[in-house]
């Protein structure tokens, strides 16, 4: 049976079985190229990649937009990701307001 570990991020990942990691390490060996890193070699290395998120608020999704929006959008420069998610929340908020407002809406 396979085991498994969760990370900080929840994400759960399949530990090798031994024979998997006995031919991980086999490679290791093989390979002029690459070493196994000691331990305080492998304390000095560097996160690279996205930083971790300070706002637990955001979540990654995909949406498809038509190409037009999509290359307008960009074309605002940095940040147009935060500009799309401030436009769609003033949407949000005004079409919730207009709902309480309206009458009709409430029944619906």
């Amino acid at each position: 049976m396979p085991k498994y570990v969760t990370t900080e991020s929840g994400r759960r990942i399949r530990l090798p079985t031994p024979a998997e990691d006995a031919a991980i390490k086999a490679g290791i060996e093989a390979d002029a190229d690459t070493r196994e890193l000691g331990a305080e070699e492998f304390k000095t290395l560097k996160r690279i990649g996205r930083p971790r998120s300070t706002s637990p608020t955001k979540v990654s999704t995909t949406i498809r937009f038509d190409a037009d929006v999509l290359e307008g959008l960009r074309a605002t420069g940095p940040g147009w990701q935060t500009r799309a998610n401030s436009a769609l929340r003033e949407w949000l908020v005004s079409r919730q307001r207009g709902r309480r407002s309206d009458p009709a809406a409430r029944s619906r």
